[in-house]
């Protein structure tokens, strides 16, 4: 998304600026190029991280203010598709002091004030540690036994140095309070290499819970190095399922908790051992749906990263699907018309599909290159499972 930003935005600065013919055209000149030059740099950040140009620590705090730039210049999107429609029309209807109005410099830079304020309420929202939201969440097919199973959704935690230690061990904390019965993190749980993370994700060797704390891939451990962050996650005691399914008996009954691989597989990175070589591995849900009827499991519970072929995985057997990855389309508005369409039109909360539930958590963090929330909180998810009438 951010790349795609960077072409559009030297031409939403043309758009924006070049109307407004009562400001010099020196003057419209230099704006246009500055707003320019400001919307393309988080895409040049985004670059110099991939390459490994410049240490991910060096990056990390840039981004914040680079995605509060691209938040601003997204909503002025908005403001001039509708201030030139209304333009066009009153041109169109011969109210030529209405069309003159338009373009008046005050109401655009009225309007890039409000974008801005808006903008910096949204990081203000996106970095505040989540909270959390419980719910009831009924199933079809669900065993007796587990009724009432209470399961923490930790998703996209991101830890880095923006979502640091501190961040980290908040969420910790208010998880274990909620006592839950077993703790999953559906992917994205780091930013960044080993080297500089390693602080920052250290506080989740604290989850416990009496069913185990289980963790998928996502795409962002595929871009952070996967296989020297798959070590540390084993050696902080975080049970990370890759293709894999794990079998847990609770009063009686098996239940299939099983991780997959995350699409992204095959992208290289430069924090892998071999940056000429991909680390991690494809998903692949018909090896997990084959080992758990292979153990007789009474209820399948898959970790998928990503939502978006959850219409394929409900015809393999899965009773409930677990997923994050799209932070529950970060903008009211926005949710809807740009992040859903991306994701198979999930984005966040419950869907029956087909005889599975999925749920698509709205996450526990934020990726710094856009943290911005508004009008969608950070939340730990914490289920409670109950048969579906």
């Amino acid at each position: 998304m951010v790349s795609l930003a960077a072409l559009a935005i030297p031409l939403l600065a043309i758009w924006f600026w070049c109307p407004l013919n009562r400001i010099a055209m020196r003057l419209r000149f230099a704006l246009t190029l500055i707003t320019g030059m400001l919307g393309i740099a988080p895409a040049i950040l985004l670059y110099l991280l991939q390459t490994g140009a410049v240490p991910y620590i060096s990056i990390a705090p840039w981004q914040v203010p680079g995605g509060w730039i691209l938040s601003t210049l997204l909503m002025l999107v908005i403001f001039v598709l509708l201030r030139d429609l209304l333009w066009l029309i009153a041109r169109l209807t011969g109210r030529n002091s209405m069309a003159q109005i338009m373009h008046i410099p005050a109401l655009s830079i009225g309007a890039l004030v409000v974008a801005a304020g808006l903008s910096a309420i949204g990081v203000f929202n996106a970095l505040q540690p989540p909270r959390v939201h419980e719910q009831q969440i009924a199933v079809r097919n669900l065993p007796a036994a587990l009724q009432g199973l209470r399961i923490a959704v930790l998703a996209d935690i991101h830890a880095s140095p923006v979502n640091d230690a501190s961040y980290v061990q908040t969420i910790v904390q208010r998880t274990l309070a909620t006592t839950p019965d077993l703790i999953v993190l559906p992917g994205d749980m780091v930013d960044g290499d080993v080297a500089t993370s390693r602080s920052h994700v250290a506080p989740l060797a604290g989850l416990s819970a009496r069913y185990g704390v289980w963790a998928a891939p996502g795409n962002h451990e595929y871009y952070s190095g996967y296989n020297a962050w798959r070590a540390e996650f084993r050696r902080l005691g975080l049970n990370l399922l890759e293709n894999r399914t794990q079998l847990l008996s609770i009063k009686g009954s098996k239940l299939a908790l099983s991780g997959i691989g995350d699409p992204v597989f095959g992208r290289t990175s430069p924090n892998n051992a071999d940056p000429e070589e991909a680390e991690g591995i494809p998903p692949d849900v018909d090896a997990v749906a084959a080992q758990a009827r292979k153990a007789g499991a009474a209820f399948h519970i898959l970790l998928a990263h990503q939502p978006k072929f959850a219409r394929d995985n409900a015809g393999k057997g899965v009773n409930l699907q677990i997923s994050g990855h799209t932070h529950g389309g970060l903008i009211l508005g926005m949710d809807r018309w740009l992040v859903a369409p991306v994701n198979n039109g999930f984005v966040r909360g419950e869907y029956d599909v087909g005889n599975m539930k999925l749920l698509v958590s709205s996450g526990a963090g934020l990726w710094a290159g856009f943290a911005v929330r508004l009008g969608v909180a950070p939340r730990i998810e914490l289920l409670t499972l109950v048969a579906q009438q």
